[in-house]
C-alpha cells in the first residue's frame, strides 16, 4: 500500500474510534442528567403543594401570613 492510502486508512480508523468514545459520553452524560432530573422531580414531588397554617402561637393563627 502506498503511504497516502496508509495515512487514509489510520485516519478512517481514528475517527471511528473517537466517534464511538464521544457516542458512550453521550450515553453517560444522558444517564447522568436522567438520574438528576428524576431526584430533582422526588423532590419537588415531596414538598406539599399547600402551606400548612400554624395552629398554635400568636403569628398565622388568626390571619393566614406567609414570609
Amino acid at each position: 500500500m502506498s503511504e497516502s492510502v496508509q495515512s487514509a486508512v489510520a485516519a478512517a480508523s481514528g475517527l471511528q474510534n473517537w466517534a464511538m468514545m464521544q457516542e458512550k459520553q453521550n450515553l453517560l452524560l444522558n444517564k447522568v442528567l436522567d438520574s438528576q432530573a428524576n431526584t430533582i422531580l422526588s423532590l419537588v414531588n415531596s414538598v406539599p403543594s399547600t402551606p400548612q397554617l400554624a395552629s398554635s402561637g400568636s403569628v398565622g393563627t388568626l390571619l393566614h401570613t406567609t414570609a
